[in-house]
């Protein structure tokens, strides 16, 4: 199959185009983030990642009232706010109960 010049430049030119509005669509998209209030909203993938824990462990978490979450479009997320809170908590209630073990 032989294809002149002049079709293969055209050819390359609409495939650039597409690849220039992918770009666009890619870098908007990273810029994009969930916000409610003002705040950030990290969603079930985001904190797992964050806290090294699986879906499961931030079920529990959510069922023992210990991390508050929104719920929007059957998606849960979180506050920021409310993450760092439960973080802190649950660091400092680790950290009393490792010094309380070790006297």
């Amino acid at each position: 199959m032989y294809i002149d010049k002049e079709n293969f430049e055209a050819w390359m030119e609409r495939i650039m185009d597409r690849f220039d509005k992918q770009d666009k669509t890619l870098n908007k998209m990273s810029k994009h983030r969930n916000m409610l209030d003002g705040e950030l909203l990290l969603d079930n993938q985001d904190l797992c990642m964050l806290l090294n824990v699986s879906k499961r462990t931030l079920q529990r978490y959510r069922s023992s009232g210990e991390l508050p979450f929104q719920t929007l479009y059957q998606k849960t997320f979180y506050k920021e706010s409310d993450v760092h809170k439960f973080i802190r908590e649950n660091f400092n209630k680790k950290e009393n109960d490792d010094n309380q073990e070790n006297p």
